[in-house]
C-alpha cells in the first residue's frame, strides 16, 4: 500500500508539472501571416514559417545539399581519379567545357591532375573537418555551459575561470601548436586540434541561455511541484536554451571549414595523400601569375561552401530571433 501511494503521488507530480511548464519550448508570439485557428505555434515551429519564406535560407539549403552530396559520393560528379597525375597535362593553362563533368573542365595542376576531380574530391575532407568540429565543440562546450548555468556557484566559477583562460590562447596559433606536435596530420587529428581551442563560445552562449532559462516561471513552478533536477534541466530548461547554441554553432561552422583550409594552407593542416581545398591552395601560390586557375576553383568552391553555412547561420538566426524579424 506505502509503495501504490508513493506511485500515484510521483504520477501526480509529474501530471502536474507537465500542466504547468510548456513540454518542450517556449511559445512566442506567432508571426506575421495568416493565424490559425488551432494550437500556437512553438518556437521552432514558427521559426520554420518564418525560414520558409527567407529566399537566402532555400539557396544556402541547395547548396549545402548539393555539397554534402559532393561530399558523399564523389563519385558521381567526376569519372577521374584525384591522384592521378599525368605531365603531358602539365599547367593546361585553359580550361576546357568539351568533357562536361570530366577530367579536363578545370584544367590541370602542375602535376597533371585534374583540378574538378580534385576540387570535388577535397570537399569530403573539408565538411567533415567543419561537421566534427562543430558536433564537438557543441556536445562539450554545451555541456560544461548547461553545468555552470544552471548550478551556479562553485561549478560555474571553475567553468567560467577555464573558458577565460582558453579564450586568452589566439585560435589559429594555438591549433599550429597543437598540430605541430604530430607527424600525421589526417582529418580526426585536425578535428581534435581546432575543438580543443573551439568550445569557449559555445560554453559561454549555453552558459547565458541556460542562466535566462531557468529563471523562468515554468520552471520555478516545476521546482516547486518536485521535479527532480534531470527532469528539469534536460525537458524543461535545455530545450528552451538551445536556440541561441544552434545558431553560433551553424555559423561557425562554416569558419572552422576556413580554419582548416588556412592550416593546410600553411602546411600544418591536412597533408597529402588527404586531399584538401587548402592543400591545392598552398601548391598552386606559385603558380597564380601565368595559370591563376589552378588556385580559383578550389579557393571559389572553399568561399562558397563557407557562404553557404554562413548564410543558413544567418537566416537561422533571424527565424528564431523574433527582435530581427
Amino acid at each position: 500500500m506505502p509503495d501504490m501511494t508513493k506511485s500515484q503521488s510521483g504520477t501526480a507530480v509529474d501530471t502536474a508539472v507537465d500542466a504547468v511548464a510548456p513540454p518542450t519550448e517556449v511559445d512566442t508570439a506567432p508571426a506575421a501571416g495568416p493565424v490559425s485557428q488551432g494550437k500556437p505555434r512553438s518556437l521552432w515551429g514558427d521559426a520554420w514559417f518564418e525560414l520558409r519564406h527567407r529566399p537566402l535560407f532555400w539557396v544556402s539549403a541547395v547548396l549545402l545539399v548539393l555539397l554534402l552530396s559532393i561530399a558523399m559520393f564523389p563519385g558521381l560528379f567526376s569519372g577521374a581519379d584525384p591522384k592521378d597525375g599525368d605531365l603531358t597535362n602539365h599547367f593546361l593553362t585553359k580550361p576546357e567545357l568539351t568533357h562536361f563533368f570530366q577530367a579536363d573542365w578545370f584544367g590541370y595542376d602542375g602535376q597533371g591532375r585534374s583540378i574538378y576531380a580534385r576540387v570535388i574530391y577535397g570537399t569530403r575532407a573539408s565538411i567533415m573537418v567543419g561537421v566534427g568540429v562543430t558536433v564537438v565543440v557543441t556536445l562539450f562546450g554545451g555541456l560544461l555551459g548547461m553545468l555552470a548555468g544552471y548550478f551556479g556557484g562553485w561549478i560555474d566559477s571553475i567553468v567560467s575561470r577555464i573558458v577565460d583562460i582558453f579564450f586568452g590562447l589566439p585560435f589559429l596559433l594555438g591549433s599550429m601548436v597543437v598540430l605541430n606536435a604530430f607527424t600525421e596530420r589526417k582529418v580526426y587529428v585536425v578535428i581534435a586540434a581546432l575543438a580543443f581551442l573551439g568550445w569557449t563560445t559555445i560554453a559561454r552562449v549555453m552558459r547565458s541561455s541556460v542562466i535566462t532559462a531557468k529563471q523562468a516561471d515554468y520552471v520555478t513552478a516545476a521546482r516547486a511541484l518536485g521535479a527532480g533536477t534531470n527532469r528539469i534541466l534536460f525537458r524543461h530548461v535545455l530545450p528552451n536554451a538551445l536556440a541561441p547554441t544552434i545558431v553560433v554553432a551553424t555559423i561557425s561552422l562554416g569558419a572552422y571549414i576556413s580554419a582548416e583550409a588556412t592550416l593546410s594552407y600553411l602546411g600544418l593542416g591536412l597533408a597529402d595523400p588527404t586531399i584538401s581545398w587548402g592543400i591545392d591552395i598552398s601548391s598552386a601560390k606559385d603558380a597564380i601569375r601565368d595559370n591563376p586557375h589552378v588556385m580559383l576553383f578550389p579557393a571559389g568552391m572553399l568561399s562558397l561552401t563557407v557562404f553557404a553555412f554562413i548564410t543558413l547561420g544567418d537566416a537561422v538566426r533571424d527565424a528564431l530571433d523574433p527582435k530581427l524579424r
